[in-house]
């Protein structure tokens, strides 16, 4: 006898380039208060993230990753979560971190170098900002199983790139995400280059979402520019989460329009033609051309809009530079609960050495 085993991943676009819907819009798009705040909280992201590249550039900041591209996922992904839900990023992730209550100095003082930047104070059970590729995919599964241990109606989200889908730390954790029907949804950030690695020779599945039905979790890909895709696909995951029926992976189709990082280059690596074209599929024009034509915007409203943005920048900036970094002990401080002998004398000489140069 034989049986024939047969899968699906749905691919969803509502939007065409020029935000013109191609077909019916989900439920989602009747709520026009929640979708300007989408485009409001994209605007403030984009203009943050130039601000802070212009900051790196000055040697203000530290090495910083541009979130040019992923402004329409994230602010998605910051939407649907749940107060109560807890947030497990990586490292593109600021305009969730935003919509989540991070406030922008936090988000300065991180990406400067300093540890208090991590401790959300309106989102305090968020995670930290993930570096290392794919190790947060463990921390997420981690949380969702307390949330089913306790028998919490709550959810976690965890982003992850492209290239991080190839590591061991994510295969594991959506095993044990279907193994054990935990309530983590797995947001892939598919922006078509891990650093300097496109993904056509990352990996050879044709989408990265059918990974997850190895794992026996829904894999669902959204074109990551389309906004009402990403929000209804977020949506639709979070309420299954909630209500106990387990988690899902979703693959948002983007493209990474800046560099990895400040450190990098990528006109080593890319040609500008491929560039022009994801530049014509930006997001943030997409949904302002739908608004403009469905007349919930105009200019007036655009130059407001870009002034605020600006301004509230700017102000967050200037608490950024005028906050009194730590000592250098800080380095030692938080890294044990209590601090080993060979790092105490460490800790001491520093200390010595801080304060004979204060005096």
């Amino acid at each position: 006898m034989r049986q024939r085993h047969e899968f699906h991943v749905d691919s969803v676009c509502y939007l065409d380039d020029r935000g013109k819907p191609v077909e019916d819009l989900p439920p989602q798009a009747e709520d026009t208060e929640r979708t300007l705040a989408a485009y409001r909280n994209m605007v403030l992201t984009r203009t943050f993230d130039a601000k802070t590249i212009a900051l790196q550039r000055t040697g203000k900041c530290g090495t910083y990753p541009s979130v040019l591209g992923h402004e329409i996922i994230g602010t998605a992904i910051g939407q649907s979560l749940a107060k109560t839900d807890v947030f497990v990023p990586y490292y593109r992730d600021q305009a969730v971190h935003i919509l989540r209550g991070a406030t922008l100095p936090e988000l300065l003082l991180y990406w400067g170098g300093d540890e208090r930047g991590s401790a959300w104070k309106n989102c305090p059970q968020d995670l930290p900002i993930a570096v290392p590729i794919a190790t947060q995919c463990c921390h997420a599964v981690g949380v969702a199983s307390a949330f089913r241990i306790r028998g919490e109606a709550r959810a976690v989200v965890c982003c992850v790139g492209d290239g991080g889908t190839s590591k061991g730390d994510f295969l594991e954790s959506i095993n044990l995400a279907g193994a054990w029907h935990l309530p983590v949804v797995f947001v892939v950030i598919n922006n078509q280059w891990a650093i300097s690695t496109p993904r056509s020779v990352q990996t050879g599945a044709e989408t990265i979402a059918q990974k997850a039905i190895s794992a026996g979790l829904p894999g669902h890909i959204v074109d990551g520019n389309d906004y009402f895709a990403c929000i209804e696909a977020l949506d639709n995951a979070l309420e299954r989460a909630h209500s106990g029926k387990g988690g899902a992976v979703i693959e948002a189709v983007t493209y990474r329009l800046g560099d990895h990082t400040t450190a990098d280059d990528a006109t080593r690596y890319r040609g500008a033609e491929d560039l022009k074209r994801a530049w014509e599929r930006d997001g943030i024009k997409r949904l302002q051309n739908y608004l403009h034509d469905a007349g919930f915007w105009n200019p007036d409203k655009e130059k407001a809009l870009q002034a605020d943005c600006k301004r509230t920048v700017e102000e967050a900036v200037e608490v950024y530079l005028a906050t009194e970094p730590e000592p250098p002990t800080a380095m030692l401080d938080y890294l044990f609960e209590s601090l080993p002998k060979a790092l105490a004398g460490q800790r001491e000489r520093i200390q010595a050495k801080y304060r004979g140069g204060q005096s």
